[in-house]
């Protein structure tokens, strides 16, 4: 028999017993904080523990029985169609899966697994062996503590400003009294879905609000996403404050759109709010989604779809007919035709609109009154709410270095798990044991006011690919960065990556131009799945760039390694026989076989050019600069690769075809653009990248 402890968030949750195919498991009991008595786990429950801890336990009752398989000879292990990658000989990491079951050995015994999670880590350890892990760390962060059993939850009908009440759950410690600080959750996907992840808080002495927002779930109100968020965010932060229990200190966490609200409320500067940790979080519309660039994304209509009832419905993002539906016309048609019913809030979106009031509402960023919260700020570089972390990182630029730490992975919106995407392969390195760790920390610093050293973390902490290296830095962007120019030229055949476009660190004087017809019917596409609900995710777009509507301009092979880290921003000589049309640029690090992958992308529909706020159409024969900011990333162009840009029109699956007519992406009829991009000395087009 062998018995192992299960920790989560470095709580022990739990003792679990394998014998051969028996396994026995005695559970924390969440209301008393004592262990319950041993006994067989059910299917039911083994089902739970999987969604809750990310681990398959029947699994690892087998990875035991297996455990030969992993010596510190063998560097790679496969069982059953899944496999293991060993860098050092003695931790295994588990390939090509979300939430990895990775194992570590010693003297050739399976002593642990851990499986990382966007926002939480799972160790199941041998006891005594616990030191052998991240459980160590928390050991000296956190020794000796007490472990609190909760209360059950009660519901409260918290008011709002305007008289619409939401529906939020208060968790409290059963053997605590007074005044506590409070960790806020604000969801739109139900207060009562994945409670479970926020009783580690009340646990270490926390009171803990779980708020359904406006319009969905148990509150009431209309539900207009981002639309509420910044006056519900202040109201509902008055209101804990307020509470008897509460010590008047608040932090938030979450991600997606729970880091979205943290903004929101972060921007109306209440007193109350003392601390966030954002988790790749949304942005303003017009810079995030869903209106990036003035484009309309089609790429979170599978989002759109899953909140678009009352309750949060995810199997509404499984389809076998998105490229159905992401053709239908008129776009106000579209979720009545393939859903059934009609959905007010894509009804307010789709109706083309310059981002006046009704949008800029939800823009947090432009919103805010300055406060200096600290923030802890997470996200990766597929992340596709990564525009939202860029604003984020503007925000907090200034504030002092230990109100903000940075931590910036090879990942996509699900985070820290997955070390293979989309078939491109990360180092073992590439995900992280310790940002739980770093969470309590900087909530027991801001929160509960207890200096523990967080502060003198390194602001910034980013991964780069290639490399396979976690660097740090003072700030984002990094400050010694080095702008490098890189100029569009051509003999005037860009057209597809056989052609002649290249990339050079002066104007090069040749065709001053390059051309291409965009044709709405026949849009170039990104590569994404829909029903994944990821749409920034590294792909080969080797066979997509040999499309005659899309330009490529590509450096010679490099000799040196070249870094490039951050944002990169790209202006664009333009022409167009269309008043309107969308430029969409793309990044890629073309490897020895010419393998073409995506590591950052942006877009600016023509008509924006200016101005958000103003539509402004082209007229044929003149000539429009145009400014585009893509994704944030860090890669490492390897000796023998070379760095590619590409310019097109369309990228169907992330944003719905501009029709390049005033109707812009509602456009029910289209017209075929003839698109010219200008590199001559006059019409300098460039990219302009930060090498380190």
């Amino acid at each position: 028999m062998r018995q192992f402890n299960l920790y989560i968030s470095g709580i022990l949750y739990g003792k679990v017993s394998f014998d051969n195919e028996n396994i026995r498991l005695s559970e924390l009991d969440i209301y008393t904080a004592k262990m319950t008595e041993e006994a067989g786990l059910s299917n039911e429950r083994a089902e739970y523990l999987k969604g809750f801890t990310k681990m398959d336990f029947a699994l690892i009752a087998k990875l035991i029985k297996e455990e030969s398989a992993f010596s510190e000879g063998n560097m790679e292990v496969k069982l059953d169609g899944l496999r293991w990658l060993s860098e050092n000989g003695t931790e295994f990491m588990q390939r090509d899966i979300k939430f990895p079951l990775n194992v570590v050995i010693e003297d050739g015994r399976i002593i642990a697994f851990m499986t990382p999670a966007r926002e939480m880590v799972t160790i199941l350890v041998e006891e005594g062996r616990e030191d052998k892990t991240v459980l160590k760390d928390w050991k000296e962060a956190f020794p000796n503590e007490e472990i609190h059993p909760i209360g059950k939850a009660k519901e409260y009908m918290v008011p709002m400003r305007d008289g619409v009440k939401l529906a939020a759950d208060v968790y409290l410690p059963a053997d605590l009294s007074g005044k506590l600080p409070t960790v806020l959750v604000r969801t739109p996907y139900g207060k009562e879905l994945g409670a479970d992840v926020y009783y580690r808080y009340v646990q270490r002495g926390y009171a803990v609000v779980v708020e359904d927002v406006r319009g969905r779930n148990r509150s009431e109100g209309e539900w207009i996403p981002n639309y509420f968020e910044v006056e519900d965010g202040d109201d509902t932060l008055n209101w804990i404050a307020d509470q008897p229990w509460s010590s008047g200190r608040v932090g938030m966490v979450g991600g997606s759109y729970l880091g979205y609200v943290q903004w929101a409320a972060a921007a109306s500067a209440n007193p109350h709010l003392k601390a966030l940790i954002s988790v790749v979080c949304a942005g303003g519309s017009f810079i995030d989604i869903p209106r990036r660039g003035g484009t309309m994304t089609s790429g979170m209509m599978a989002w759109a779809f899953a909140v678009s009832q009352k309750m949060f419905k995810p199997e509404l993002m499984e389809r076998d007919d998105w490229d159905e539906v992401l053709n239908i016309r008129p776009l106000s048609d579209l979720p009545k035709k393939a859903l059934g019913y009609s959905v007010p809030f894509l009804e307010k979106w789709t109706v083309v609109s310059d981002n006046d009031e009704f949008w800029q509402r939800s823009s947090w960023h432009d919103r805010s009154k300055g406060a200096k919260i600290p923030a802890l700020i997470q996200s990766g570089w597929y992340d596709d709410n990564g525009m939202g972390t860029t604003e984020a990182l503007e925000l907090v630029h200034d504030f002092p270095a230990e109100d903000r730490k940075v931590i910036l992975g090879p990942w996509q919106h699900s985070g820290n798990s997955k070390y293979d995407m989309h078939g491109v392969a990360f180092k073992n390195n590439a995900l992280r044991f310790d940002l739980d760790l770093i969470y309590f920390r900087w909530f027991e610093k801001h929160l509960k006011e207890i200096e523990n050293g967080i502060g003198e973390m390194p602001p910034v902490q980013y991964y780069t690919v290639g490399e396979g290296k976690w660097k740090t830095a003072e700030n984002w962007p990094l400050p010694e960065a080095k702008e490098l120019s890189l100029y569009l030229g051509s003999n005037g055949h860009a057209n597809t990556s056989l052609g002649d476009g290249v990339l050079a660190s002066e104007p090069v004087s040749a065709a001053p131009s390059d051309s291409y017809d965009y044709d709405p019917k026949n849009p170039a596409t990104h590569i994404i799945d829909m029903s994944e609900n990821e749409i920034e995710v590294p792909e080969d777009y080797t066979e997509e760039e040999k499309r005659e509507d899309i330009l490529c301009f590509t450096t010679e092979a490099f000799k040196e390694p070249l870094t490039i880290t951050g944002d990169a921003s790209f202006e664009l000589y333009v022409s167009s026989d269309a008043v309107d049309t969308d430029f969409f640029v793309r990044i890629t690090d073309v490897d020895e076989n010419g393998r073409s992958i995506k590591h950052a992308d942006g877009v600016i529909s023509a008509r924006y050019r200016n101005s958000f706020e103003k539509a402004e159409f082209m007229e044929k024969g003149e000539v429009y600069k145009i400014n585009i900011r893509t994704t944030k990333f860090s890669n490492c162009f390897l000796p023998g690769h070379k760095l590619r840009v590409t310019i097109t029109s369309s990228a169907k699956n992330f944003m719905f075809p501009n029709s390049n007519t005033k109707e812009g992406y509602c456009g029910v009829e289209t017209v075929v653009a003839h698109n010219t991009i200008h590199h001559s000395a006059e019409y300098p087009s460039r990219v302009i990248l930060r090498a380190e």
